[in-house]
């Protein structure tokens, strides 16, 4: 083996594990952002508003602002460590950003509508 060879298996190795905790730190991020949608989808699920912006309430969105922005932000690390490794963009986020704003007045209420996103991710209400 050559000096070369031997700096060019180091430097993949490292390269590897760099990786592999960047994927380890992502696969935790995932779960936080995860955690603190639930919790959101909770308290909507037993009646607070706000969460999927269905009435221009000033007061709902005050409150639910900083939840939002905590979501987002860690949206945003989440997907710039899965560029960075080559995947996929992070669904959760898109999905749940899809499902705010305005809808028809025969939708289902906010609280209906978190329950379902409980439902459908298999977590329990409480």
């Amino acid at each position: 083996m050559t000096a070369w060879s031997g700096r060019a298996e180091r430097k993949a190795m490292a390269r590897a594990d760099r990786l592999e905790r960047m994927d380890a730190r992502r696969t935790d991020m995932e779960a936080d952002y995860t955690a603190a949608l639930v919790e959101a989808l909770r308290k909507t699920a037993a009646g607070s508003w706000g969460l999927f912006d269905h009435q221009k309430d000033r007061s709902a969105r005050a409150k639910t602002a900083p939840i939002l922005t905590e979501l987002d932000d860690m949206a945003q690390a989440i997907v710039g460590i899965r560029e960075e490794l080559g995947m996929e963009p992070f669904a959760l986020h898109r999905q749940f950003l899809a499902s705010r704003g305005a809808v028809a007045s025969s939708a289902v209420g906010e609280p209906k509508q978190a329950r379902a996103w409980l439902d459908q991710m298999g977590i329990a209400l409480r």
